[in-house]
């Protein structure tokens, strides 16, 4: 437990500044009272962690009424990519700020009962109509020339970039620049690995990132139409080259930590999770129980839930950040295990909604 520390000290500082975090202040507290030797020590953060939070086991309930204990446990990390500022023969692949058209309502400030819900589209004289989807844009029917922020030299790298909401592109000079997600155009997310598997091209086994690609190296021909069979499309924000360090934060995540997820912290490898928010609340600390994917031995461990992801929909359902680099994305693209989590809440606090 005492090596998700760091992680847990950025939840706390993104919950400090969110009025519906109140129950976990004492804990936060509590946390930043903790003398540093002491975080460095197992049993006394074991310690910690007991007095001041009880664990709640995630239960789903499926369509025909009954009840699981476990669910889908994915991997995700921080690629790197090879690209350029400017298009030539082999940087030809775009990868796209926000469109200037593209408008999201927030449904929550029409209709409480829509809280947290968005559209996103785009206008048509009066009407709000569906954004243009991926075909559409690749086509060129969007008209986003000159919302290129970069130009990749990898179709199937920039796809998946999307997949994993951010990663560093190395320029020509050696330049590394890094990106992060900046929004949707609004259509569903579409697997192409369930389609691959829905159309006999891979078994569920090799419907992984590595299996994807292997596929594509043998049908150069048909990956183009594979990628539109997901219509959703990322938009990206240029990233400061690091994320801020939380100096003044004892035992807070080191500058050398990943880009910032949805919580607005910097990941941290192997500690931060992707999460429904609607299930688990940003921020929280989470008991995973699953496998690596690679040699199969158990994952038992403390992580934070401080991302969400277009395709981490479910209440036992999460995606286990690996790192930055192909070493992390080996385990990454391979992984899609079974697994079990366990919500560490405030004492006195009852599950519900986040």
């Amino acid at each position: 437990m005492h090596e998700a520390w760091p992680a847990l000290r950025e939840s706390c500082r993104a919950l400090a500044l969110r009025k519906a975090a109140t129950p976990w202040l004492e804990a936060c507290r509590a946390a930043d009272a903790l003398p540093p030797a002491d975080t460095r020590e197992p049993a006394r953060v074991r310690a910690f962690f007991e007095r001041h939070f009880q664990a709640w086991r995630l239960i789903a309930v499926d369509t025909d009424g009954s009840e699981r204990t476990s669910g889908l446990i994915t991997g995700y990390y921080e690629p790197l990519l090879r690209g350029s500022r400017t298009r030539d023969a082999r940087f030809r692949y775009p990868l796209f700020g926000v469109p200037d058209d593209l408008v999201t309502v927030d449904l929550g400030e029409l209709y409480p009962q829509l809280k947290g819900q968005r559209v996103r589209g785009r206008l048509d004289g009066r009407r709000l109509v569906p954004y243009f989807s991926r075909g559409e844009i690749d086509r060129g029917a969007a008209g986003l020339k000159g919302r290129e922020i970069l130009w990749v030299d990898d179709r199937l790298d920039a796809f998946f970039l999307e997949i994993q909401g951010s990663g560093r592109v190395q320029l020509p000079d050696g330049t590394m620049v890094r990106l992060g997600y900046a929004d949707q155009n609004g259509h569903p997310y579409r697997a192409i690995g369930r389609t691959l598997v829905e159309r006999g091209e891979l078994t569920l086994e090799d419907a992984t990132m590595q299996g994807i690609r292997k596929w594509a190296v043998t049908n150069p021909d048909r990956v183009t139409p594979i990628l539109h069979s997901n219509p959703s499309r990322v938009f990206f924000r240029e990233l400061p080259a690091q994320p801020a360090p939380s100096a003044a934060i004892p035992g807070a995540a080191p500058a050398a930590s990943g880009p910032p997820g949805s919580l607005g912290v910097p990941l941290t490898p192997l500690r931060s999770i992707a999460i429904d928010p609607r299930s688990v609340m940003l921020g929280a600390p989470v008991w995973l129980a699953t496998v690596d994917p690679v040699d199969g031995k158990p994952i038992e461990r403390l992580t934070l839930a401080q991302d969400t992801g277009g395709a981490i929909v479910g209440t036992i359902r999460a995606d286990l950040f690996w790192g930055f680099g192909n070493a992390a994305g080996e385990p990454a693209g391979r992984m899609r295990e079974n697994g079990s989590l366990w919500v560490l809440l405030p004492r006195g606090v009852k599950p519900g909604r986040p």
